[in-house]
């Protein structure tokens, strides 16, 4: 299985860029991992609604250009569904088994995601209702997506 995750932003703590590597290292046994990184677009507390509309419009072109073609693309949404972490497992093993062996998450910025991106999505993900910094969401997700693998394989792994 390939999977992509695309993510807007930079991570600049240490703390949460050794994570991502031991996530990574871990995940090589059981899948090709691929990081995207798309830059933020500049923007503060004072810009208008439409403004930081035309934020996510730029950062969400950015994205497209790095989904993979024929990727099942799943969205980070803090409306979509929320799932186990044993049904989520399950998702990803049905995935595969339909045939989906080609898998893309997407991980808006501190703006969150352009709403084409959301809607073209084939998938909404909610890990939770409460809100998270990107930049650890990237971790939660990677350590989600290991468990999933444990879990699929019949391995253990801490509950």
């Amino acid at each position: 299985m390939k999977i992509t995750i695309i993510s807007v932003g930079k991570i600049k703590e240490r703390f949460f860029t050794e994570a991502v590597k031991e996530y990574t290292k871990r995940l090589s046994k059981y899948c090709k991992l691929i990081e995207e990184v798309v830059p933020d677009e500049k923007a503060d507390d004072k810009y208008s609604p439409a403004e930081i509309e035309q934020v996510k419009l730029k950062e969400g072109q950015k994205i497209l250009n790095k989904i993979p073609k024929n990727s099942y693309v799943i969205v980070l949404d803090i409306k979509g569904l929320q799932l186990s972490s044993e049904a989520f497992a399950e998702k990803l093993n049905t995935l595969g088994i339909e045939g989906n062996s080609d898998i893309t998450f997407i991980i808006g910025g501190s703006n969150g995601l352009w709403k084409e991106i959301i809607d073209s999505a084939d998938f909404r993900l909610s890990f939770s209702k409460m809100t998270f910094p990107h930049q650890l969401f990237k971790v939660i997700l990677l350590e989600q997506i290991y468990r999933a693998f444990k879990i699929n394989s019949g391995q253990t792994y801490h509950k």
